[in-house]
C-alpha cells in the first residue's frame, strides 16, 4: 500500500487527496434518515438498483444490472443503442427568484447570463469561491424572466448561494424546491418523449426548455443530460406528492422502446470528458486546471472570484486534468481510489486518475488524471498503478475521447428515432 499523500510538480493542496491505494470494502452502507431517500427512492429500489453511493446528501443509484448479467457494460448498450431513464434527484434544484434574480445569479456564476441565457433556456455554468476554486458546475435554468434553477451537483449550493445574500444585497428569495428530474437518454429518446408529451417535443433545441405535463402533472423539460447522447431531463413539480404516478407511465410508455432503468453512466461520461464534482474536480481546483478555462468570462462585469481567477490565469497553472488511454485488462467497475500514475522512465509518482473505465467506443480502459505540467503533452508515455494488474502501460490522449465536437447531444430531433 502506498503512502504517497503529496506528489512532487503538482500544486499544493490545503486539504491533500488520499492517495493511499487502500482498497475496496465489503462494509455494507448504513441506511438511515440522516441521508434523504429521493421521491423515486423506492421505484428504483424496485427497478432492481442493488449499489448506491450518497450525492448531495441524497442515496444516489449507481447500478441496476448484476456482473454477472453484463453490469455497467450492459447498461452502457441502453444508453447507446435504446433509450434509459435514470433516478437523478440529486441534481437538487436551488431556485433563485425576484427581481434581481439576473443580477444575483451573474454575480455568483463566472459567466455572462444577461447575454447568455435567455428564458426558457439553459446552459452549463460554474460557481467560483473568492479564491477561485469552483464551488460546484450546475447545469442553470431560466424557467422564467425573473426565476433561475440551478440544478446542481455535489455540493451545498443552497447554503453557499444564501450565505452570500445573508445581507439582502439583491432582493431574491433562494430556496430549495420540491423538483426531481428523472434523465431520459439514449436515441430513441425523442421518440419515447413524443407519444408522452406531444410532436413539438422534436422542435426543441439543445439546451431548451419547455413547461409541460406527464401524465397529468406539472413537468419542465429540458434537452440536456449528462451522457453526451441525444436525450432529456424531465423535472416533475411538487415531486414527493406525483411520483409514483409518473415513473411508472414513463415505464410503459417506454416498453415499444426497449426502455432501461439505469444508473447515470459513468462510462459514457467518461469518453465525453463529463466531469463529476467531488471526483475530477474540487473546491481546491480552479477551472483553467480541469479543462473549463472557457467557461470563465474576464471582461464581464463583477463576480464572485474575477480578481484570483484573472491572476491565475495571467499565472497559468502547474497542473491540468488530462485523458489517459490506459492498458491492463478492462477495468468494469468504479474506481476504488485515486490510481497512481508514475513516470515511464524512472518510475516516480507523476499524477493520479481520477476516473476510469473501460470504454467499449475506444476499445481499451479510458480514464482522466491529474498531471503535472511536464507530463501533458498527448502522446507522453506513462504507467499506471491497478490494483488487479499492477503497473501498465499508459499514453496521455485527447479528451473527450468520443465525439469531441457533440454531434450526438444536437442530433436533429425531427432525424431521430
Amino acid at each position: 500500500m502506498s503512502q504517497t499523500l503529496l506528489i512532487d510538480g503538482l500544486k499544493h493542496r490545503r486539504l491533500p487527496i488520499n492517495l493511499r491505494q487502500s482498497g475496496n470494502s465489503d462494509a455494507r452502507m448504513l441506511i438511515s434518515t440522516r441521508i434523504r431517500k429521493s421521491p423515486w427512492w423506492h421505484l428504483s429500489k424496485a427497478a432492481g438498483c442493488w449499489a448506491y453511493t450518497t450525492y448531495n446528501h441524497q442515496y444516489h443509484p449507481r447500478a441496476y444490472i448484476k456482473p454477472e448479467d453484463g453490469g455497467m457494460l450492459a447498461e452502457y448498450k441502453f444508453l447507446t443503442e435504446h433509450v434509459s431513464m435514470w433516478d437523478v434527484a440529486v441534481e437538487r434544484q436551488i431556485q433563485v427568484k425576484g427581481p434581481d434574480a439576473a443580477d444575483f445569479v451573474d454575480y455568483v456564476i463566472t459567466r455572462d447570463v444577461h447575454s447568455l441565457l435567455p428564458t426558457m433556456q439553459a446552459r452549463y455554468v460554474i460557481l467560483c469561491n473568492q479564491y477561485g476554486g469552483i464551488i460546484n458546475d450546475p447545469v442553470l435554468l431560466r424557467v422564467a424572466d425573473d426565476e433561475f434553477w440551478f440544478s446542481i451537483s455535489d455540493s451545498d449550493v443552497l447554503l453557499w448561494a444564501q450565505g452570500v445574500n445573508s445581507t439582502g444585497r439583491f432582493n431574491v428569495d433562494i430556496h430549495e424546491l420540491d423538483v426531481s428530474p428523472v434523465q431520459i437518454q439514449g436515441p430513441k429518446s425523442a421518440a419515447l418523449l413524443e407519444k408522452m408529451v406531444g410532436p413539438h417535443v422534436r422542435e426543441m433545441p439543445y439546451y431548451s426548455l419547455i413547461h409541460d405535463t406527464v401524465n397529468g402533472h406539472p413537468v419542465t423539460i429540458s434537452r440536456t443530460g449528462f451522457s453526451a447522447e441525444l436525450g432529456f431531463e424531465i423535472y416533475l413539480h411538487n415531486a414527493m406528492l406525483h411520483a409514483d404516478d409518473v415513473w411508472p407511465y414513463i415505464l410503459e410508455q417506454g416498453e415499444e422502446f426497449n426502455l432501461g432503468v439505469i444508473a447515470p453512466s459513468h462510462i459514457r461520461r467518461i469518453e465525453a470528458g463529463i466531469l463529476s464534482y467531488g471526483q475530477d474536480m474540487d473546491i481546491e481546483n480552479n477551472p483553467y486546471e480541469v479543462r473549463l478555462g472557457w467557461q470563465v468570462d474576464l471582461d464581464k462585469g463583477d463576480f464572485i472570484g474575477k480578481e484570483a481567477l484573472t491572476r491565475i490565469k495571467q499565472e497559468g497553472v502547474n497542473q491540468r486534468l488530462v485523458g489517459l488511454r490506459v492498458g491492463g485488462e478492462p477495468i468494469v467497475w468504479y474506481n476504488e481510489d485515486f490510481y497512481l500514475v508514475k513516470d515511464s522512465d524512472s518510475g516516480d509518482d507523476v499524477g493520479y486518475v481520477t476516473s476510469a473505465f473501460w470504454s467499449p467506443a475506444q476499445g481499451s480502459n479510458i480514464a482522466l488524471a491529474v498531471m503535472p505540467r511536464s507530463h501533458w503533452r498527448r502522446g507522453t508515455q506513462v504507467k499506471v498503478q491497478l490494483p488487479a494488474d499492477g503497473i501498465v502501460d499508459a499514453e496521455v490522449v485527447r479528451v473527450p475521447f468520443v465525439d469531441p465536437t457533440k454531434e450526438l447531444p444536437k442530433t436533429e430531433l425531427q432525424e431521430a428515432g
